[in-house]
């Protein structure tokens, strides 16, 4: 289920913003009526980035293997074909 709290749970009820993010859901926290932060757990956090994180260490690894580079048009043109087919 959804929880979205105003950010001054996080300050006020602490305990319980942990318990629901140790759930493995986010905890949306509202100002003001408008969305302002995401809570996460770190296993959750970990799960969104670990991804990215083995895209960065390829790129990497590629990059010490090979002398070619490209401009930021180039990669963004592909990533353009990649998600407008």
């Amino acid at each position: 289920m959804i929880q979205i709290r105003p950010v001054s749970d996080l300050r006020n009820k602490f305990p319980e913003i942990e318990k629901a993010v140790g759930g493995g859901e986010p905890v949306y926290l509202t100002k003001n009526g408008y969305g302002t932060m995401v809570v996460l757990s770190m296993e959750a956090y970990a799960r969104l980035t670990d991804s990215v994180e083995a895209a960065f260490d390829e790129a990497d690894r590629y990059a010490l293997e090979n002398e070619k580079r490209y401009t930021h048009e180039e990669v963004f043109s592909q990533l353009r074909r990649r998600v407008n087919g």
